[in-house]
Parts: structure tokens; sequence; C-alpha cells
């Protein structure tokens, strides 16, 4: 049984940092490209960072790059997401997601299996 979960979620202040976890079990976590994705309230789920079964390959939406950093350690089956200079447009609850294909994709509909979800609050 696949499972992934979100930690590190919390309530920040404009300009402050966070670094999300996802620690995933029952795949080969090696073998998958690792998503983050974010939905605020009333919105859909949009795509926020992917990393590469390999590792070396990463992609970013543009409304967070140069701000996140996507990171993953195989050793520890986690996925993480480093968020600096927060702003409140970031809120949301942010998910991560996994992908058999291993590439990079920035598509909802192509990740295998999701997390619950971690809430993420930034305050003006």
């Amino acid at each position: 049984q696949v499972q992934l979960v979100e930690s590190g979620g919390r309530l920040v202040q404009a300009g402050d940092s966070l670094r999300l976890s996802c620690a995933a079990s029952g795949l080969t976590f090696s073998s998958y490209a690792m998503g983050w994705f974010r939905q605020a309230p009333g919105k859909e789920r949009e795509f926020v960072a992917v990393i590469s079964s390999g590792g070396p390959v990463t992609s970013y939406a543009n409304s967070v790059k140069g701000r996140f950093t996507i990171s993953r350690d195989n050793a520890k089956n986690t996925v993480y997401l480093q968020m600096n200079s927060l702003k409140p447009e970031d809120t949301a609850v942010y998910y991560c997601a996994a992908d058999r294909a291993g590439l990079v994709t920035t598509t909802v509909r192509q990740y295998d299996y999701w997390g619950q979800g971690t809430q993420v609050t930034v305050s003006s």
C-alpha cells in the first residue's frame, strides 16, 4: 500500500521560510518522479515543483521560481520543498504526489499517488 505523508505546514508570516517534507512508503521511491502541488480555497489544484526520479532535473511554477527549492533523499524515501520569502498568496494546502513514469511533469492527472496534504498559511 502506497502512502505519502506530508508534514511541516503551519502558520507563518510573510517573508518567512518553511520546509515541507513528504515521506513515501510502499513504492520504489527512487523510480518515481515526485511533485508538489497546492490548492487554495475555491481554486483548482496547481503545480508547484517537480523533481525527476534521478534527482537532477527539476521544474518550478513561475510563481515560485527563485523562492522554492525541491529536493529528494532517496535513502530516506523523502522529498522536500524549501519555501523562502513566503507571500500571502502562497497560502494553500500543499500536496506531494508520485509519478511512476519518473519524468518531470506538471500535470495533475499524470500522477499516480497523492498525499493528504499539509496546510500552509502565510499572514501579511
